[in-house]
């Protein structure tokens, strides 16, 4: 086996798991809260929304230092100093014994993570031209299935095992990827800077960085717009269903559609993408998905819901690997993790923001215009692409 495609394997396990991580607490964090004494409805909305919210804030902020850390010692380190750091961190938090401590463990949690950018580093800069579209591309589908499937997988292990062994199985999970990361995933890292540049120094250093900002909005927008319906999924689902039985199984089920889906349709997506150019993938993605949102409003029955959201995963799985692979094309590789990093921030507060967004507006107006307001957000951002990318790469 190449040894690019057995670093894809073990990486493709590792950002998954490690999109379990992050997003698994989603279902079951107001009942921990709960049974961790907070007793007051409001009190476990509002400290559910911190915790759940703050470990996004805080990675946004540190996946760049980490980014300049993997340009600096390589990229297996970090990957080993991320998987053994969320191991131990999330395996704690099923021991605490006050909500202030899982909160601050959450915190903590944001401050160790850099796998994903590490991952997408090591892999944009170890494969070849000819196969780093596919790479990326099935790369891409771990995170997003991690965290589409994450909520469902925690809410089945509460549900039949535990609150507390949600956060046991996590740990055990990112310990295995640890230890797979340890011994199967092998780079060829030469440091081509000596002292590490500041960020103007970075920044400057950027050839196309007309180009470079319009993909760091575009991930901003699809992060935004892939979660705003995290928060309500679940609400709407109980809604659209007459029998009122089984909902936590049917919302995982659709949360599950559109991660199947999207890892069912990036890699052929990003192979198109070598072959025609990634401009042209994402534009037609962006057209899509923002399309396949609007009649999701208008559905009458859960299946109905789930089947536009397994259409929608098949559009997204277009949109993520575009990015990444414009980011990498147009990046020198001594600043890749640098450049990587400030792109995984974009998704972070697009994560953080899309889920606070999409409550507002489901608590202001109603559910049906999570839907509208999404749609309306992912055409805008095409147009945006329309013209600061695809014109641009088009001519060239």
């Amino acid at each position: 086996m190449p040894v690019w495609k057995r670093n894809l394997i073990v990486c493709w396990f590792g950002i998954f798991v490690t999109g379990v991580g992050m997003s698994q607490i989603a279902p079951v964090l107001p009942l921990y809260i709960q049974q961790l004494g907070v007793e007051n409805p409001a009190s476990i909305a509002r400290l559910s929304g911190i915790a759940f919210g703050i470990t996004y804030v805080i990675s946004a902020l540190f996946s760049p230092i980490w980014g300049l850390a993997a340009d600096k010692f390589g990229r297996k380190p970090m990957l080993l100093r991320a998987s053994l750091g969320m191991a131990v961190i999330i395996g704690c938090m099923g021991f605490v014994h006050n909500v202030y401590i899982l909160i601050g463990l959450r915190l903590l949690q944001g401050t160790i993570t850099g796998y994903s950018t590490a991952c997408t580093t090591l892999i944009a800069t170890q494969t070849d031209k000819e196969h780093a579209g596919y790479a990326l591309g099935t790369l891409s589908t771990a995170s997003i299935a991690g965290s589409l499937l994450g909520p469902a997988l925690g809410g089945f292990i509460a549900e039949n095992m535990g609150l507390k062994d949600t956060f046991f199985l996590t740990g055990a999970l990112l310990l295995a990827a640890f230890i797979l990361t340890l011994l199967f995933v092998q780079e060829s890292f030469v440091r081509e800077d000596k002292q590490a540049l500041r960020f103007k120094e970075v920044w400057s250093s950027v050839p196309e960085k007309n180009l470079t900002i319009p993909l760091f909005v575009s991930f901003f927008v699809l992060t935004v717009a892939l979660y705003t319906v995290e928060p309500v999924i679940t609400v709407y689902v109980n809604h659209l269903s007459r029998s009122g039985s089984h909902i936590a199984l049917i919302a995982g089920l659709t949360f599950s559609a559109s991660g199947l889906a999207n890892i069912i349709a990036a890699p052929r997506l990003g192979r198109l993408s070598d072959r025609i150019g990634a401009h042209r993938v994402m534009l037609a993605a962006l057209i899509t998905a923002g399309l396949i949102f609007i009649p999701q409003a208008f559905v009458q029955n859960p299946w109905q819901l789930m089947g536009l959201r397994f259409v929608l995963g098949l559009a997204a799985g277009g949109l993520i690997p575009s990015v990444n692979i414009l980011v990498k094309k147009i990046t020198p590789s001594s600043i890749t993790g640098r450049v990587f990093g400030l792109n995984m921030s974009a998704g972070y507060l697009g994560i953080f923001g899309g889920s606070v967004l999409g409550g507002q507006i489901a608590a202001w107006f109603g559910i049906r215009y999570v839907f509208f307001i999404t749609a309306v957000l992912l055409l805008i951002n095409a147009v945006w692409v329309y013209f600061k990318v695809y014109k641009k790469l088009n001519s060239q």
